[in-house]
């Protein structure tokens, strides 16, 4: 069995396409498909059914992936340790993000946690969409994803592998710029109708706004009649796009509220329309480096970052006990 396998393997289970798994793998699809197919032959068992239109994975296909997600995960994270000491650097904190939060949260809160520190810590961010951050997690590649998160969502990293803290809220509001610069009128107001629906900018799949988007819309009493008008998995072009006078979209209120506090965007439906969503910080449950062990234990002390009034001196970090 070889490594190269299982992430063929978590490939296709994350995309439930052999096609768009190859893609992500770099990789032609018949080659990925003999690799698959060798990796059931090890296992004794078909991890997927394959039918003319999906991709989905049996009973004994669900209960690999924990195993096989764990395992990459385990010996990436060994992996990164190992270089981290060899280079002597055991200070390294890796971060992925999502886009919007890395602009707008991220930095105020590290800085909160870094003053409860007893180093200095070297922190490395990857700013993506959802999906790649997910990814990059789940691969072991980094010790946090700080995301977005609303608990209609179920992904991988709401099972039993994976722990998170509560660290901050935002909402999603629905927002337009005005008719005129003096009117608090939306331009693009909700709900529309079938005869005139509201021009929507919309999220990518692969965007988690999105995914929470159409997870609360998708059992929400409020009907919309939307016509969709742009796309993309960047919040930070929506709110271009919006400014623009292009159409309606719902945007974290932590990227606008200058804007909605300026006029120059406003509200497109009242309350009821807007999604309080959390920000949270997940990780493994596995060990993490000790530096990563160290900043998880003030998190959980102060989920929120509060600043304090000076840095502590930088001193050695713990060391992982034998």
């Amino acid at each position: 069995m070889e490594i190269n396998w299982l992430h063929d393997f978590i490939a296709v289970a994350s995309t439930r396409s052999f096609s768009r798994a190859a893609e992500q793998r770099n990789s032609s699809q018949p080659a990925l498909s003999r690799r698959i197919k060798a990796l059931e032959v090890w296992a004794g068992a078909a991890l997927f059914e394959r039918t003319t239109h999906a991709v989905s994975l049996t009973a004994a296909g669900d209960a690999f992936r924990l195993t096989a997600e764990d395992i990459i995960r385990r010996l990436s994270a060994g992996r990164l340790e190992a270089q981290e000491l060899a280079r002597g650097s055991s200070d390294v904190l890796k971060f992925a993000s999502t886009n919007a939060l890395s602009l707008t949260f991220f930095p105020d809160w590290l800085r909160g946690i870094e003053t409860m520190l007893s180093f200095v810590p070297n922190v490395q961010l990857v700013a993506n969409h959802m999906e790649a951050c997910e990814r990059m997690l789940l691969a072991g590649e980094v010790h946090f994803l700080l995301c977005h998160h609303h608990p209609s969502v179920v992904t991988a990293l709401t099972t039993s592998q994976f722990r998170s803290a509560h660290v901050g809220d935002d909402r999603l509001i629905p927002a337009s710029v005005p008719l005129s610069r003096s009117s608090k009128t939306p331009r693009f107001r909700l709900p529309g109708t079938a005869a005139a629906p509201v021009q929507f900018l919309s999220y990518r799949s692969e965007s988690g706004m999105g995914t929470i988007l159409e997870a609360v819309r998708s059992t929400s009493p409020l009907k919309a009649e939307l016509k969709p008008a742009f796309t993309s998995h960047l919040a930070k072009l929506l709110v271009t796009m919006v400014q623009a006078g292009r159409g309606m979209a719902w945007l974290p209120q932590s990227l606008i509220v200058d804007q909605l506090a300026s006029g120059e965007l406003v509200k497109a439906g009242g309350e009821a329309w807007e999604i309080p969503i959390e920000i949270r910080v997940f990780r493994p449950r596995s060990r993490l480096t000790p530096a990563a062990e160290a900043f998880w234990t003030h998190v959980q002390e102060d989920p929120a970052g509060s600043p304090r009034k000076a840095p502590r001196a930088r001193r050695p970090i713990p060391q992982a006990r034998s």
